[in-house]
């Protein structure tokens, strides 16, 4: 059955099985006339609009989040971080999966993570067939949702320095950032160093899998 649902998932975006999940089809790219602003670690960020907003956060992206209440920064910023996914409008899907894979505990109690959480489109980019089979497979979910978990609260600084960084499943993924734009291997960051009570969230145009 994990064969299967790993091999159709990865299928989807055209990359080959891998042992945990697939990336979506969507890139979510913003248009070509976006400009640079800059973050407050001094990083170009790529924006559609001014974006970088309240508490640092950054991204193309960001623009598309409530300015003020229920699911904005600012509200996210008093919330554990798994109440904090449930309440943005841009994360139901993973926030969703979370629940299924019964991490809520786990993450909530973590005293400092980082998160790379691809936002519903990265999901329904899987396909409907693959992503309920890939939600019935708690094995699997789990696997594929520590991949985008890493210890520690990891600035847009440390992110454009490359360094390598260990996920809650002890593998690695690359952060980097290019002419302004942030990716985290496969991914985009569309919006990024979003705080909560106890983690940073870097939301993500794909699901993330290993770089080749």
């Amino acid at each position: 059955m994990r064969s299967r649902v790993l091999g159709a998932a990865a299928a989807v975006a055209g990359l080959g099985a891998f042992g945990l999940a697939a990336a979506g089809c969507a890139d979510g790219s913003a248009s070509p006339s976006r400009t640079v602003a800059h973050d407050r670690a001094g990083h170009g960020v790529i924006t559609g609009r001014p974006t970088v907003g309240t508490r640092g956060s950054f991204g193309p992206g960001c623009d598309r989040m409530p300015a003020t209440g229920p699911g904005s920064i600012d509200d996210m910023a008093s919330a554990r971080v798994v109440a904090a996914v449930r309440r943005s409008r841009l994360l139901t899907e993973i926030a969703h999966a979370i629940m299924a894979a019964g991490l809520t505990r786990s993450l909530n109690s973590a005293k400092a993570i980082t998160i790379f959480a691809p936002e519903d489109s990265a999901f329904v980019a899987l396909g409907r067939g693959n992503l309920t089979t890939l939600l019935a497979d708690k094995s699997d979910l789990t696997k594929m949702l520590k991949y985008h978990v890493v210890s520690g609260r990891h600035t847009p600084a440390e992110l454009a320095s490359g360094r390598r960084l260990t996920t809650l499943l002890g593998t690695v993924i690359v952060p980097r950032e290019l002419r302004g734009q942030y990716r985290v291997n496969n991914a985009q960051v569309v919006c990024g160093n979003i705080q909560t009570a106890n983690a940073t969230i870097y939301i993500v145009n794909k699901v993330v899998v290993p770089i080749p």
